[in-house]
């Protein structure tokens, strides 16, 4: 560290879901579980208190707002809401904003992006997507793939207003095609779906998340599963439901229908992936029409779902950081750790309030 100063966490640290640590040094902004030589106690800082990876939100938008992209300082004060309520990895499931300058903020989140939302045309949130048709879909894939950070977005359903209903937004070979490029260029690809239509070609094409998943059934949760596909179901969101179809009932009352049957059955659908094996990570949505900083809410939502508390800590700690491929509180890795008063196993509402945030071995909150 610049200043000289060492950061030591006492207490308990939970390195992993079974590897429990008495304490924890930070020296250059970097884990290590031996005491560092030569330091003397007046240059250490000492915390104390229970002790995370710092949290994953994998479905999160720094850059946007309900009305499209924003500019630096409502992006700046997204992030340090995320940040302070714990979150320091976010994978950014697009965003029409170019945030790279947040990589040379050392008070800030990292982020992991997935280029700009890949639409139809006019099926989607305006100022939010490059809006294409589907033989350009290859190109656009590519041109996303090379801008994120090894992740692409595609919108897989949407309103389709000549049926009044959610519906598919690809075709099938053109969706096996930009997946098979997406791979071929490292990146991997996911796709927000609400509803039942899109999720068995998506899949079957190769692809390697699905945003929502509020459409899994009996016939898509095992293809799921035997593939691998892991699911971010953003439960925060899907809580409103009801408030958007309420909106759209007059215009579109099959839509409406349909978003409230969704909604109705989306812990049924979390807890049936989950007990099939599919992974399952937080991610909050927010960023667009959902305030940032809900980490704390959405893990509390998949133990609503039935997941149980120490599954549902992973799929924010230290599940989510592997997914991702970022290090845990591991030899050497970046000290980004969040300190609590409790312990967050006994009692996941704990994460709502963080003592302390470190990032990169620095107290940046608490």
């Amino acid at each position: 560290m610049s200043d000289g100063m060492v950061l030591r966490v006492k207490g308990r640290v939970l390195a992993g879901p079974d590897d429990v640590r008495d304490e924890l040094w930070a020296v250059d902004g970097r884990v290590t579980y031996e005491r560092p030589a030569g330091v003397r106690d007046a240059d250490v800082s000492v915390v104390r208190g229970w002790a995370l990876p710092g949290l994953v939100d994998a479905h999160c938008h720094v850059g946007l707002d309900r009305h499209g992209p924003v500019d630096e300082a409502t992006s700046e004060k997204q992030a340090l809401t995320d940040r302070d309520a714990g979150t320091l990895l976010i994978r950014d499931a697009g965003s029409p904003s170019d945030t790279r300058w947040i990589d040379d903020r050392e008070d800030l989140p990292k982020i992991i992006r997935a280029g700009r939302h890949i639409a139809r045309t006019r099926r989607y949130i305006r100022h939010y997507a490059h809006e294409i048709e589907p033989g350009d879909l290859v190109a656009y894939v590519a041109r996303e793939a090379r801008r994120g950070d090894g992740w692409v977005k595609l919108v897989g359903d949407w309103l389709d207003r000549e049926t009044g209903d959610l519906g598919a937004c690809w075709p099938r070979g053109e969706v096996e095609a930009a997946i098979a490029e997406a791979h071929r260029l490292g990146a991997r690809v996911t796709a927000h779906c609400f509803a039942e239509e899109s999720l068995r070609d998506l899949v079957e094409a190769g692809i390697d998340c699905i945003e929502h998943a509020t459409g899994l059934t009996e016939d898509t949760v095992p293809l799921f599963a035997e593939r691998g596909v892991a699911i971010v179901p953003t439960l925060v969101n899907i809580g409103t439901f009801p408030h958007l179809a309420d909106g759209g009932e007059a215009k579109f009352p099959r839509w409406a229908g349909h978003m409230r049957d969704l909604h109705a059955r989306r812990y049924d659908t979390v807890r049936a992936a989950y007990d099939a094996g599919i992974p399952v990570f937080v991610g909050t949505d927010a960023g667009g029409s959902l305030a940032h900083g809900l980490v704390a809410d959405e893990v509390a939502e998949l133990v609503k779902a039935g997941i149980p508390a120490i599954e549902a800590l992973s799929a924010t700690a230290w599940g989510a950081r592997k997914w991702l491929g970022r290090p845990v509180l591991e030899e050497g890795a970046p000290a980004d750790l969040v300190v609590y008063d409790e312990d967050p196993r006994a009692d996941v509402r704990v994460l709502a309030a963080p003592r302390h945030i470190v990032l990169n071995g620095r107290i940046v909150a608490g």
